[in-house]
Order: structure tokens, then C-alpha cells, then sequence
């Protein structure tokens, strides 16, 4: 078993996702936080390259104004950072989208992204759906991310909803999904997560149905 080359990506870990309207719910950010601390220093501690990664909508905006606090990350975050850290800034939901992160991980030699950050039902769901593009393994720490609630013209759906059923999604077929403990384990281990795909989700799925009925 190779051991992956892993990058931990911080995926807007913003001060816009603790109030208002984009407040994160599940699983709440005072929960979710403490997560991606661990993460980081898991990271650190095994010498894996850290990206800190903040949304803007530009200047003016009503949200992620990267002129307003909202734009800044987490305090908690902010203290760990080192000046070995990679920073980017982005203008659209992936990581990936017109920003150097892929360029910047091929000619470091690394092939797996971690997950943590917000939200799950935007820019994590973009950023591993969009690694199958260029060409990255996908890890997501399900405790160290989270969802919204959510509801428009298609449907309403409250954050745990929201946030199990596109963890259940993503590992299916676009990313290995674990919680953080499991992750540092395999971290130490120098083991890649285990993840499912499309065929057996497909069946167990279908298995489960049958049996509820």
C-alpha cells in the first residue's frame, strides 16, 4: 500500500460562517471548529503542506467582502498559521478554479487533497467533484465541515440532512469520507482513507431499502 502525499486544504474557515444567514448548523461550528484545529496540527505534526484557502466576492459585496471582518479566518485558525502555509484566494466554489492550487501540488508531488471547511453543500461538494478533472484523490473529514440549511423552489432540507446525505454522496465515488480521528490515525499510519464506490453504495443502498420495506 503507497502511502499518499497528502495536502490538508482549509477551505474557507471564515468569520462569515459563524452568524447570519450563512451560519453553519450541522454539524454546528462550535463543534466542527475544534476538528479542523485537530486536523491542523495532525497536519503539522506530520509535516503535511497546509493551503488556507478564503472566498471572495469582491469589494463591496454583501458577503465575503474581503474589505469586511467577515472575509478573515477563524482566530483560532489564524494563530496556527505559519509562514509555511500556501494562501489563496478564490472567486469560485472549487478550490481548483482559476487558482494555482493544482499546479502548486503537481510540482510538489502530491496526489491527495484533504477536505475541512465550509460548507459542505458549496464549495467542498465543488472542490471534490472538481479533483476528478485534474487529476487528485479526495480525502473529506466529515466532523471537520459543515452545512446549512437549505430550502428554494426544489425542496427544503435542514443541515444534517443536507450534510449526511452529500457525505453519503461524496463517498460513493468522488471522495474517501472519514471524521478526523479516523483520519489522524491513517495520517500516523501513513495509510490512505478506505472509501466506497458507485457499485457496492449502489447495493448496499438498495439492500437497505428492501429491508425498511
Amino acid at each position: 500500500m503507497t502511502s499518499p502525499r497528502r495536502a490538508l486544504l482549509l477551505i474557507d474557515v471564515q468569520q462569515q460562517y459563524v452568524g447570519g444567514l450563512l451560519e453553519i448548523h450541522y454539524p454546528p461550528h462550535v463543534e466542527s471548529l475544534p476538528r479542523i484545529l485537530a486536523a491542523i496540527d495532525a497536519a503539522e505534526a506530520a509535516g503535511i503542506p497546509i493551503v488556507a484557502v478564503q472566498h471572495s466576492s469582491g469589494s463591496g459585496a454583501p458577503v465575503f467582502d474581503p474589505d469586511s471582518p467577515e472575509f478573515l479566518l477563524l482566530p483560532e485558525v489564524e494563530a496556527r498559521a505559519t509562514g509555511d502555509w500556501k494562501r489563496i484566494t478564490k472567486s469560485y466554489s472549487s478550490v481548483f478554479a482559476d487558482t494555482d492550487l493544482a499546479e502548486w501540488m503537481r510540482e510538489r508531488d502530491l496526489g491527495t487533497a484533504t477536505l475541512v471547511g465550509y460548507m459542505t453543500n458549496n464549495c467542498v461538494l465543488a472542490s471534490a467533484a472538481d479533483a476528478e478533472f485534474v487529476g487528485f484523490e479526495i480525502e473529506v473529514l466529515s466532523d471537520a465541515t459543515g452545512a446549512i440549511n437549505l430550502a428554494n423552489a426544489a425542496g427544503t432540507a435542514d443541515a444534517k440532512t443536507v450534510h449526511t446525505v452529500l457525505m453519503t454522496l461524496l463517498n460513493s465515488s468522488w471522495a474517501s469520507v472519514a471524521n478526523t480521528d479516523a483520519w489522524i490515525a491513517a495520517v500516523a499510519a501513513g495509510e490512505p482513507l478506505s472509501g466506497n464506490d458507485l457499485g457496492s453504495s449502489a447495493a448496499a443502498g438498495a439492500a437497505a431499502v428492501s429491508a425498511d420495506r
